[in-house]
């Protein structure tokens, strides 16, 4: 891991050249001064395959995995959010859902005329 890791230099709200960390595999350099995080735009194959990893890790059931690859996939299509925006919008939003079908379990069941 150590040798993907290089010194770099970055402007900072202490400094205009405080020294910091960046990532040759994704060519990030880090901000640890004013804790903003690095905003990365991947392709849409290699944010799926953050994605399939971010649901594995949150260890999201198969089926609300299937509608999280869906919501990224949406939202990476409006092209205007960066990597993480998208994966923690869609992990929102998969929460919201299965909080709804916690709340209203009997109306997945069947009608109240039946």
């Amino acid at each position: 891991m150590e040798e993907n890791i290089f010194i770099a230099y970055t402007k900072t709200s202490a400094n205009p050249s405080t020294r910091t960390i960046g990532h040759q595999k994704c060519g990030v350099i880090f901000n640890f001064i004013d804790g903003k995080s690095p905003k990365k735009y991947s392709s849409r194959k290699e944010l799926k395959i953050l994605a399939a990893k971010f649901a594995d890790k949150n260890e999201l059931l198969v089926e609300n995995t299937g509608k999280f690859l869906l919501e990224v996939d949406r939202l990476k299509s409006s092209g205007r959010l960066s990597d993480i925006e998208i994966l923690i919008s869609a992990y929102r939003r998969i929460l919201e859902l299965e909080n709804k079908l916690k709340l209203c379990p009997d109306k997945m069941k069947h009608s109240p005329d039946d």
